[in-house]
């Protein structure tokens, strides 16, 4: 293949071979890295037919790091952290460090070193994110104290992690020369020095970063164009990561990271998250494949205990240490169990760390074989894994409310009559605001936490979750409701979403929102009574103000005095000629 296309091809290939596999494991209901890791096994050299360039995939990979670790830092909560720090921060440290052990032993029994143990144990130790979110959002357990305890883990476990890829470099070389030395006297040196750099980073992040990055975001956000603000994040990202590397010496990932901790802390934080996400899901997505490439499938029939061994030390030892140290807390048992189950699992940072070790020349390819084997059967296991507990949770809930007296048992909360907002973002909130001065009762769904926090701390009732997940969906009792609205501006997510309704409610009154001629007969076909077009709506409304000042309403011969033509709170939401409805 010309060199010219190379990276042409990459990207085709890796895109359509990800989305055809991604969604054939979804509609398995497992999740969608699995069929991104197997998009990249097939596009890899270890398996017949297209083979892409090996020298631009990790170039690739690497920019995917940088974007997840963005995204990381973006979402990285320290509230969230402090809530659950009496058990999420010690937990996590003795989980990952009994992981880490067992690890390493495998590791010496295969006659490995011990630089390589350590990087082994470590990839091992750490859960996917992506994973787990995904699995908690699904049992409705992100807003629970499981679910808290859950989050707060995963964050110790990725602050550990970051922590890691800045310390591993020196330390794997002065283990490495330790090792052929006999001499460990310059590892103390060496990760002095390593910190003295993290440390002058951190400062500079700290002192520096944290007011001119604000400060350039809100006078780029001043300009009004969404195409430089986003351009102007994803500056920030990849900048702030090569520059971190340039100067400090220290990795993308960890520059990557603070970036997008910094822009979080910042009022623009929100907005970053949202308008750099296509991008960032699109190179994570890259990263899977590329990831998958390095997969050699020979290794399952050539070490099978191998496998086996690392698969049972990702679902079995480490969940169970984590289902110890849970229960040593005093926990109740569907605690410990729901945190074993999430950890029951490994992905993006294990794949990070495994690539770091391969560069450093410290983890064999066998090392990393292993790994990719171990994280595909373990996001394949996971959801059975839940599937049990989920069984075993329904169970123990039918005998402990058999065995409740009925006057302590709690009746449901029943929810009529009311309509249905899915989105509480800018259009969504002022919606709520208005619809409520108005006396209609509400139920909100919003998949944002910050978003669903607003929400319920303006007093509304929120559902927190994807409304095209089902069990969101009859969260919020269609069944009973009497309108729903859709509020996001994804039409073809939200004509799905109609259609279950419509089934669960044939007398339900839906409305949506479009911006598109195209979006608006989509919605309608799938079912719902009216959809505005935005565009439309803002230029009627736009016409009537005009009308309604006075050189204009001479024109139509109407000499009434009027009112100003935007009341204080807003124009009064009557339909317009942009709302469209079924003939």
């Amino acid at each position: 293949m010309p060199h010219n296309i190379s990276l042409i091809a990459i990207l085709c290939v890796g895109f359509v071979l990800a989305f055809v596999l991604g969604l054939t494991a979804q509609r398995l209901r497992m999740s969608p890295i699995v069929g991104y890791l197997l998009a990249g096994v097939i596009a890899g050299p270890f398996t017949p037919g297209f083979v892409a360039d090996q020298e631009l995939a990790p170039q690739i990979a690497e920019i995917g790091v940088i974007l997840l670790m963005f995204g990381v830092g973006l979402h990285f909560s320290l509230r969230d952290l402090m809530s659950v720090r009496a058990i999420a921060l010690p937990g996590a440290i003795v989980q990952i460090t009994v992981a880490t052990l067992m690890g390493w032993g495998l590791a010496r029994l295969l006659g490995w070193s011990n630089a390589a143990g350590l990087v082994f144990g470590l990839s091992l130790s750490v859960a996917s994110t992506v994973v787990l979110l995904r699995a908690l959002e699904e049992r409705r357990l992100i807003d629970t104290n499981r679910g808290r305890i859950a989050v707060g883990w995963l964050i110790v476990e990725d602050l550990a992690m970051v922590l890691a890829l800045v310390l591993l470099p020196p330390l794997a070389a002065a283990l490495e020369g330790a090792a052929a030395s006999g001499d460990g006297a310059n590892l103390g040196t060496t990760l002095l020095v390593t910190l003295g750099k993290v440390g002058a980073f951190v400062a500079v992040m700290l002192i520096v970063g944290r007011r001119v990055i604000p400060w350039i975001l809100s006078r780029v956000a001043g300009t009004g164009s969404r195409e430089l603000f986003t351009l102007c994040v994803l500056a920030v990202a990849m900048g702030v990561a090569f520059g971190a590397s340039e100067l400090f010496g220290v990795s993308f990932a960890l520059g990557a990271f603070f970036a997008g901790m910094l822009l979080n802390e910042s009022e623009f934080g929100h907005k970053a998250a949202n308008d750099s996400l296509p991008l960032r899901d699109a190179f994570a997505v890259l990263f899977f494949v590329s990831v998958g490439m390095l997969f050699d499938p020979s290794i399952l029939l050539q070490r099978p205990a191998e496998v086996i061994a690392t698969f049972l030390i990702i679902v079995v030892g480490k969940s169970a240490a984590a289902w110890g140290i849970v229960r040593l807390f005093g926990k109740p048992n569907s605690t410990a169990l729901t945190i074993s189950a999430s950890l029951a699992q490994i992905g993006e940072f294990s794949f990070i760390l495994a690539g770091l070790g391969i560069g450093l020349g410290v983890l064999p390819e066998e090392g990393q074989d292993l790994i990719l084997a171990g994280a595909l059967l373990s996001i394949v296991c996971n959801p059975l894994i839940f599937a049990m507990l989920d069984r075993w949770q329904a169970r123990e809930d039918a005998r402990a409310a058999a065995a409740a007296p009925k006057a302590a048992r709690a009746a449901p909360i029943e929810i009529a009559d009311h309509a249905i907002l899915i989105g509480f973002g800018r259009v969504g909130s002022q919606l709520a605001e208005l619809l409520r001065d108005r006396g209609v009762p509400l139920v909100i769904v919003e998949e944002d936490g910050e978003l669903v926090a607003q929400a319920r701390d303006a007093g509304f009732l929120a559902v927190r979750g994807n409304v095209a997940a089902e069990a969101v969906m009859l969260e919020a009792r269609p069944d009973t409701a009497k309108l729903a609205i859709f509020a996001i501006p994804r039409a073809l997510e939200a004509g799905e979403t109609i259609a279950r309704m419509r089934e669960a409610n044939p007398a339900l009154s839906i409305l949506a929102r479009a911006h598109s001629d195209g979006e608006v007969r989509h919605l309608l076909e799938r079912g719902a009574d009216a959809a505005v077009l935005a565009e439309r709506e803002l230029a009627y409304s736009l016409s009537e103000m005009v009308m309604a000042t006075p050189p204009f309403r001479a024109m139509r011969g109407d000499s009434t005095p009027t009112t100003p033509p935007v009341p204080a709170n807003g124009p009064d939401p009557t339909p317009g000629p942009g709302t469209a409805t079924p003939a």
